[in-house]
This record gives structure tokens, C-alpha cells and sequence, in this order.
């Protein structure tokens, strides 16, 4: 059955929008937990991009420090556009996955990236949206771990209310 964790880190994000899309990315690959470090959100929080309303079933916690929190038995990894990064393609995901993702504006510390044991990168020309970052790990997570997940997830159950189109 695929039911593994995945814990998500944001540093410091500065954008309440993007949040609210992680927030929508948890929801929509079932995430467990949502924490961040830093002000900038606290000062801005709301959760205008969150449609799915996942902040009522997902964690989201504000923390100190990333690694003050870290989920039981979880390994640490830093998702960040930098040279000796493994390309997500040769990725395999650990069961219990605890991604940091960097700010938009900023990388991740190498105090922090020291922590994490593996390092991993999205193959792009330029840099990618937070929000969008964490949706192509959690996809390439879910897409990863096997055709079962498809029956798990049917579309009649999980797509919008106003789409009842077949084909």
C-alpha cells in the first residue's frame, strides 16, 4: 500500500501565496506535516491559494529551526538548485522523507544543507517557484513509488465537483 511520509521545510518563505500552494501540494500528494522557519510568513499568513483548505488536515507548524523538529526516523532532504546535487530523475526517495526547501529569494544555509543527507535538484533552466518545486518532488514521490497509488486515488473521488467529463 503506498502510505509513506512526507514532511515538508520551508526556510524562511517570504510568500504567503506560496504557502498556500504547498499547503494545496500536501494536500493534493499527502504530505503529513508543513513546517517553516522565519518571520516573513507569520507577518502575512493567509492562506488565499489553499483551495483545497488542506491547512485543516495538514500540520502547519512555524518552528525556530528546521532541524528542532525533525520527524521521527525521517531523512533529511535539501531540494536546491547547487552544483554536486543529485538530479531528480536519479532520485529515490526515501519512505520517510523530510524535503527543506530553500526561500524564494535566498539558497539553503550550508550549516543546514551539512544536516541533510541527501542534496537533490530539479533540472531547469533558471529557477523554479517554491510552490511549484514542491509539487514536482511530491509528484515525482508519488510517481516513483508504484501503479498502486492509481487505485488509491480514483478521479471520480478526488476531481472537481464541476468536472464529470469521460472519456
Amino acid at each position: 500500500m503506498y502510505k509513506k511520509s512526507a514532511h515538508i521545510g520551508l526556510v524562511n518563505p517570504k510568500s504567503p501565496a506560496n504557502v498556500g500552494m504547498v499547503m494545496r501540494a500536501a494536500g493534493c500528494y499527502e504530505a503529513t506535516t508543513v513546517f517553516y522557519s522565519g518571520v516573513r510568513f507569520e507577518r502575512a499568513q493567509k492562506f488565499a491559494t489553499d483551495t483545497k483548505d488542506a491547512g485543516r488536515k495538514i500540520a502547519l507548524v512555524g518552528v525556530e529551526n528546521l532541524l528542532d523538529d525533525i520527524p521521527e526516523n525521517a531523512t533529511l532532504v535539501a531540494i536546491e538548485l547547487i552544483e554536486g546535487a543529485t538530479p531528480l530523475m536519479d532520485f529515490v526517495h526515501p519512505d520517510n522523507a523530510y524535503y527543506i526547501f530553500g526561500p524564494e529569494d535566498g539558497s539553503i544555509k550550508k550549516e543546514l544543507l551539512d544536516h541533510c543527507q541527501h542534496v537533490v535538484y530539479i533540472p531547469t533552466i533558471g529557477c523554479m517557484n517554491l510552490a511549484a518545486t514542491v509539487h514536482v518532488v511530491l509528484y515525482d514521490r508519488m510517481a516513483k513509488s508504484g501503479r498502486e497509488v492509481i487505485e488509491q486515488r480514483p478521479i471520480a473521488a478526488n476531481r472537481d465537483v464541476n468536472n464529470k467529463i469521460r472519456i
